[in-house]
C-alpha cells in the first residue's frame, strides 16, 4: 500500500509552524452553495445524457429547498449564529442571498434556453397554453373541468375569509380582481391552492402529439381557466406562488413521555412553519408581490422571481415520464458481490474471512443475503440492527418481520428523528412493535446514525456473532445509486464491540471499554483528533507522514485546527470531500500541504473512508460519521479499523486512489476559496473514478 500510496506524493516541502487558530475558515453556508454550483455544473455538461441533465437541475432545487428549510432564519437580512463560527453580519447574508439568487437565474435560463429546446428537438415538449393547437385547447379543457376543478376551492379575502394556510413548498396562485362580488364589494385578491394530489405533469393523448411526446403543466393548466373560477369578476392580475418554511423539527426529547407520539404531534405542523422564501412568476405584479411578501412577513430579499415553474423538483416527473434510453445513462447492473459465492452459506464464508461489498459496483443484494440466512436458519437466536433511513417499501423490513414470525429475538434501534423520513420511520416502528419486535428509540438528545446489523447464532462450539457494518443506510433503493461500502465480519473483537454498542442503546448503561470500534458521542471526536496530532508528531520527528480522508462534509472546527496544524508538521493530508467544506486549502504558508478535491458523477459519493500512515504504520478506518460537530458530538456514530490487508489496499485503491486521479468529475478547491474543476492534461483524458470502477466490476463478473 505505500508503493501505491507514495506516487501520490506532492512535493511541498514541510513548513514552518504557526498558529492554526490564526487561520481563517471559510463560511459553511457559502461551502454548501458552492457545491450546488458544482451539481449545477453537471447539469450543463453537453456529454452528460438530456434527461440526466434535467435530473441534476431538479437535484439542485431539491438541495436549495432543503437549505432553506433547515439552514435559512426568516428573515435573511437579519444576524444570526452559525455554529461555531461566530456571528454573520448583514453584509454577509446580503452576499449569501446574492449568490443565490444568481444559481436561481442560470438554473431558469439552462431550462429555458437549452434543455427545453434540445427536448424539442427530440420530439419531447412541455406545451404552453399559447402555443397549444385548437384541439388541444378543448382536451386541456375537458380536463380542468373533470379533473382539476372539483379539487379548487377559490377563497376571496375579505375579514370574514383570512389568508388561508398555505403549506410548505405547495403550488398556489395569487389573483386580482376587477368589478365586484356577489355582495357589491371591491374585495380584490384571492388565493387558489392547487392540492398535491393533482399530477404535475400530465401527458396528451397521442391522437394530439402526431409523433411527438407532449405534456401540460398544471399550473398552465389552472392558469388558462382562472377566470372560470370567479365567475361575474374579471382577472386582471395573477401569479403562480410557493413558500418555503422551516421545517426542522424540534422537540425537546427531555420533556416528553413518548417520543414517537410527540414527533407524530410534530409532523402535522411542518408544513406550517415560518416562512423563508417566496417564490412567484417572473411577471408577478409588485402589488401581488408585495402583498405576499407582507402576508409571510418576508423582507425583499426573500423573494424570487423566476421565468418558468415555481417548483422545478416536480420535473422529475418528466425524467419518469419519458421512455427513453439514449437520452439516460447506459443501464449499469450491480455485480454480485465477489466475495460471495452464490449457494455458499455466507456465514461459512466469513468465517475464513471478511467481505467486502462496493456499492453500486456490487449490489446490496449481498446484505440481504446475509439478513435473509439468518431470517431462515433456525439456528440463529436473535438480530439486531439499527435503522436510520430504510425507506416506505422495505425488503429489509420485512424480513426483519419474517425473523420475528419464526421465532427469533429481534431488536431495532430506529431512529424516528432521521430527518425528513420521520413519518416513514414512525410507521415502520408501529408495525414492528405490534407484531414483537423489540424496538428502541436511541438514546435522549442523540441520533442514532450508527449502521450495523449483529447476528447471534448458535454454533457447536458455543454462541458466535456474525456483524454488518456499512457506510451507508439500510435502503436497498439509495443502494443504487450512492456510493458506500459493507463490511460483512465474524471477527471477534470488532462483533463483540458491536454488542457492547446495542447493549448501550438497549439499557443506556455505561459503554464497555471496546476493542476496535470509536463510537460518537464518546471517543470518535477525541481518537480522530488524537491521531491527527499523532501524525503531526511523526512529521515533526522526521517520519513520512500521510492522510487521505474522504467524506461527505467537514465542518467540524476541533478536527479543521487539527489538519491545520498536522500540516504546517510536514503531513501531506489529501481530503476528498463532496459537500459543505470548510478547511481553507492551498494557503500558502498556513495550508499548502492540505489539498481539497470534491467528487461528483453519476453516482452520489457517500462513502467515509479515513487512512493514517506513520512511518511504517498504516491505519484504515471505515466509518458513519461526516466530520461534522454534530456527527462527533450528538449522534450514535461509528468507525472500524479494516485490518485485512487485501481488503484495506482495495479500499485504498478504489475510494482514495482512484478519486485523487479523477479527472472527470473532480473539482479542487483553491487558496481564493474557490472550487475549479479539474482539467485532465493534454493528451491523457481517461474515465473518471466512477466509469472506471463501473467497467472494472462489469469486466469481473464477465460481461
Amino acid at each position: 500500500m505505500m508503493s501505491t500510496l507514495a506516487r501520490l506524493e506532492n512535493s511541498v516541502p514541510a513548513e514552518n509552524l504557526s498558529a492554526a487558530a490564526a487561520v481563517p475558515l471559510l463560511d459553511r453556508d457559502h461551502s454548501i452553495l458552492a457545491f450546488n454550483w458544482r451539481v449545477f455544473d453537471m447539469a450543463c455538461r453537453a456529454e452528460v445524457p438530456l434527461l440526466e441533465r434535467l435530473r441534476y437541475l431538479c437535484i439542485v432545487s431539491s438541495n436549495l429547498d432543503e437549505f432553506f428549510e433547515v439552514r435559512a432564519e426568516p428573515h435573511l437580512a437579519a444576524a444570526k449564529v452559525q455554529d461555531q463560527q461566530g456571528l454573520y453580519t448583514q453584509a454577509s447574508f446580503e452576499r449569501l442571498s446574492q449568490s443565490i439568487h444568481e444559481l436561481v437565474e442560470r438554473q431558469y435560463a439552462l431550462y429555458n434556453d437549452e434543455l427545453m429546446p434540445a427536448f424539442e428537438k427530440q420530439g419531447i415538449r412541455v406545451v404552453a397554453h399559447g402555443d397549444r393547437n385548437a384541439a388541444q385547447r378543448r382536451w386541456v379543457k375537458q380536463y380542468f373541468e373533470t379533473e382539476v376543478k372539483p379539487l379548487l376551492i377559490p377563497v376571496g379575502l375579505d375579514p370574514s375569509h383570512p389568508f388561508p394556510q398555505v403549506a410548505n413548498k405547495s403550488l398556489n396562485f395569487i389573483v386580482r380582481l376587477g368589478g365586484h362580488d356577489a355582495f357589491g364589494r371591491t374585495n380584490d385578491i384571492a388565493i387558489v391552492k392547487v392540492p398535491r394530489a393533482l399530477a404535475r405533469l400530465i401527458p396528451m393523448p397521442a391522437k394530439l402529439c402526431g409523433k411527438r411526446r407532449l405534456f401540460v403543466s398544471i399550473s398552465s393548466v389552472v392558469r388558462a381557466h382562472l377566470d372560470e373560477l370567479f365567475p361575474g369578476r374579471l382577472v386582471t392580475q395573477f401569479s403562480q406562488f410557493r413558500v418555503t418554511r422551516h421545517s426542522d423539527l424540534a422537540v425537546d426529547e427531555e420533556d416528553v413521555r413518548n417520543l414517537r407520539t410527540a414527533l407524530r404531534q410534530g409532523l402535522q405542523h411542518r408544513h406550517y412553519g415560518q416562512a423563508v422564501r417566496l417564490e412567484v412568476s417572473a411577471g408577478c405584479s409588485d402589488y401581488l408581490a408585495d402583498f405576499l411578501l407582507r402576508e409571510f412577513d418576508l423582507p425583499e430579499g426573500a423573494l424570487y422571481r423566476v421565468h418558468g415553474p415555481v417548483n422545478l423538483v416536480r420535473l422529475n416527473q418528466l425524467v419518469d415520464l419519458v421512455d427513453e434510453p439514449r437520452l439516460r445513462f447506459s443501464p449499469y447492473h450491480a455485480a454480485h458481490a465477489a466475495q460471495l459465492t452464490p449457494g455458499q452459506s455466507v456465514f461459512e464464508q466469513l468465517k475464513r474471512g471478511d467481505v467486502l461489498i462496493h456499492q453500486p459496483y456490487e449490489s446490496f443484494d449481498g446484505v440481504l443475503d446475509f439478513l435473509r440466512e439468518a431470517v431462515n436458519d433456525p439456528q440463529v437466536l436473535a438480530i439486531k440492527q439499527t435503522i436510520y433511513r430504510t425507506g416506505a417499501n422495505s425488503v429489509l423490513m420485512e424480513l426483519l418481520r419474517e425473523a420475528v414470525r419464526r421465532g427469533k429475538e429481534v431488536t431495532v434501534v430506529l431512529e424516528l428523528k432521521a430527518r425528513f423520513d420521520e413519518e416513514v420511520n414512525i410507521n415502520w416502528a408501529e408495525q414492528l412493535e405490534s407484531i414483537g419486535v423489540q424496538v428502541l428509540y436511541g438514546v435522549v438528545g442523540l441520533k442514532t446514525h450508527a449502521k450495523m446489523m449483529l447476528v447471534t447464532r448458535r454454533e457447536e462450539r458455543g454462541l458466535r456473532r456474525y456483524a454488518h457494518l456499512s457506510t451507508g443506510n439500510y435502503n436497498p433503493a439509495t443502494a443504487r445509486f450512492y456510493t458506500d461500502l459493507s463490511h460483512l465480519t465474524a471477527d471477534t473483537a470488532l462483533t463483540a464491540d458491536v454488542e457492547h454498542v446495542f447493549v448501550h442503546l438497549a439499557g443506556q448503561s455505561k459503554l464497555a471499554r471496546l476493542h476496535a470500534l470509536w463510537v460518537a458521542p464518546f471517543q470518535l471526536h477525541r481518537r480522530l483528533i488524537e491521531k491527527i496530532e499523532a501524525l503531526g508528531a511523526g512529521a515533526a520527528a522526521g517520519r513520512p507522514a500521510r492522510l487521505v480522508a474522504k467524506m461527505n462534509a467537514l465542518t467540524d472546527e476541533s478536527i479543521i485546527r487539527a489538519l491545520i496544524r498536522a500540516g504546517q508538521q510536514g503531513v501531506k493530508i489529501d481530503l476528498i470531500v463532496r459537500g459543505a467544506c470548510m478547511l481553507p486549502a492551498q494557503l500558502p504558508g498556513q495550508t499548502s500541504n492540505i489539498r481539497v478535491r470534491s467528487i461528483l458523477g453519476r453516482f452520489l459519493e457517500h462513502a467515509r473512508v479515513f487512512y493514517f500512515r506513520d512511518g511504517d504504520q498504516e491505519d484504515l478506518y471505515l466509518s458513519s460519521a461526516d466530520w461534522m460537530n454534530r456527527n462527533m458530538l450528538r449522534r450514535i456514530e461509528l468507525a472500524w479499523p479494516v485490518t485485512d490487508p487485501v481488503l484495506r489496499q482495495r479500499i485504498v485503491d478504489e475510494c482514495l486512489v482512484a478519486g485523487l486521479h479523477d479527472v472527470q468529475g473532480a473539482w479542487e478547491l483553491q487558496a481564493s476559496g474557490r472550487y475549479e474543476r479539474v482539467r485532465p492534461a493534454h493528451g491523457r483524458s481517461g474515465p473518471g473514478a466512477q466509469e472506471a470502477l463501473m467497467v472494472r466490476y462489469a469486466r469481473a463478473a464477465g460481461r
